[in-house]
């Protein structure tokens, strides 16, 4: 998680002070839960609560954990330190350590799922905008990377909004799963704390009881939690390597907002280099390298083990922080980038009629030519155009065996740009059908 690619709000979320939060509101809630069901008497459930407003000492912690080589107990000991040692002695009565540490993980992927799902919203409402602002901004269509038919920039960018929008459910999918908690003591049998403490406390931190947890939570809910944050990283690469496209000199369709002062290299001062769009390449890369991780958390020893510890420690702040900053990042990107329609329409010209072949052989098996007579016919007047340099209108026309079929008005109508936008109203309203 480095300061360079993070957000504050999200940063937050993983601080050791929200954490201990967490941990206080877990005991405390769970003390309450114990006191109405009479298990511990009401006035040490409410001493518990003396700690509530309390800033706790994140070296005093650190210091004890450092001799009981067990984060909770440092805690624990720190919480007693602070509302004393006799209304402390119910704290955690019937607990384990993991009841703690995946209630509160959870807690917490939670929240980032939150900050992830508004941003998700935000590069929507970008993505929209621009697409119907491009909605009939003509621009080739690449196969393999080369010239195929034209399509519109519009399209482009309601593509992207599609996708988007199913990572969107996607997300919300990930955090029903995610939100779930635990308190059923060692190895999850409920033997010294009753079900009904981990019903009260999920409720009151807004998680559902897991349906069954061992010791700890089942890591296949964190695994698909993961994998859809690479799925939403992927596509964000996948946005992003379009516009490194775009903005490749040759083609320059468009190009990332080159601010006033902003510099594109070091040696050669003509540059204006897509950085932000490579940058977002390789945190999608960062994004995704949890997944694996994450599928291999799944599998744990018996009842519990901790060999996914480590792993969530870093793959839980690192990934929600980096796919936060982003998706931010990306939306910026997406509102500021720089369009141009003259540029796409030079492209698409620069096959000179190549890119409507395919009409071309319609038109010869409408008129009653065999498909295989009409490919050869299409195809041995474009390869003078890649071979020659010749325009491939000018070479149809003057083919005695195409213009035996078609007349001169029919070749010439196949050439009509607008005839490939015709259905563009249909994509948009299947695409922003519930906008």
């Amino acid at each position: 998680m480095l300061p360079r690619y993070s957000r504050p709000d999200m940063v937050k979320i993983w601080s050791p002070e929200a954490k201990f939060r967490i941990w206080f509101d877990i005991e405390a809630h769970a003390c309450d839960a114990m006191a109405d069901i009479g298990v511990i008497p009401r006035e040490s459930a409410n001493a518990v609560w003396k700690a509530k407003d309390f800033k706790f000492d994140i070296a005093r912690i650190d210091e004890i954990e450092a001799v009981t080589k067990h984060d909770v107990i440092a805690f624990l000991t720190h919480l007693a330190e602070i509302i004393g040692s006799d209304e402390a002695r119910f704290v955690h009565q019937g607990m384990t350590s993991s009841d703690v540490l995946d209630t509160c993980f959870n807690i917490q992927l939670v929240r980032a799922a939150d900050i992830l799902i508004a941003d998700i919203d935000a590069l929507l409402e970008v993505l929209k905008k621009r697409a119907y602002e491009h909605k009939h901004t003509l621009r080739i269509g690449r196969s393999h990377g080369i010239h195929a038919e034209p399509t519109t920039m519009g399209l482009t960018f309601a593509r992207f909004y599609a996708e988007m929008d199913r990572n969107r459910t996607r997300m919300y999918t990930a955090r029903a799963e995610i939100a779930t908690g635990a308190i059923s003591g060692a190895v999850g049998t409920f033997a010294n704390i009753d079900p009904q403490v981990e019903i009260y406390v999920c409720d009151k931190l807004g998680l559902i009881p897991e349906t069954i947890s061992t010791q700890v939570i089942p890591r296949d809910r964190h695994a698909a939690f993961f994998v859809t944050l690479g799925i939403v990283a992927s596509s964000i690469e996948n946005i992003a390597t379009e516009i490194r496209h775009m903005q490749r000199t040759e083609v320059l369709e468009a190009e990332e907002c080159f601010s006033k002062g902003q510099k594109g290299s070091s040696a050669m001062p003509h540059k204006r280099n897509p950085v932000l769009a490579e940058n977002l390449t390789g945190l999608a890369r960062l994004v995704r390298s949890a997944v694996v991780p994450a599928l291999e958390n799944v599998t744990l020893w018996h009842e519990r083990d901790i060999s996914h510890s480590s792993v969530e420690r870093n793959i839980g702040p690192d990934t929600t922080v980096t796919l936060d900053f982003a998706l931010v990042r990306l939306t910026q990107v997406i509102e500021e980038l720089v369009v141009y329609p003259e540029n796409m329409l030079k492209n698409i010209n620069k096959c000179r009629g190549l890119v409507m072949s395919q009409r071309v052989l319609l038109a010869l098996t409408q008129a009653g030519v065999s498909r295989e007579n009409a490919y050869k016919l299409v195809q041995r007047n474009a390869m003078k155009v890649w071979d020659e340099d010749k325009n491939f209108q000018t070479e149809l026309l003057a083919d005695v065996d195409v213009m035996t079929a078609l007349s001169k008005e029919e070749v010439l109508k196949q050439f009509d740009l607008d005839y490939h936008t015709k259905h563009v109203d249909t994509i948009f309203a299947r695409v922003f059908k519930s906008q």
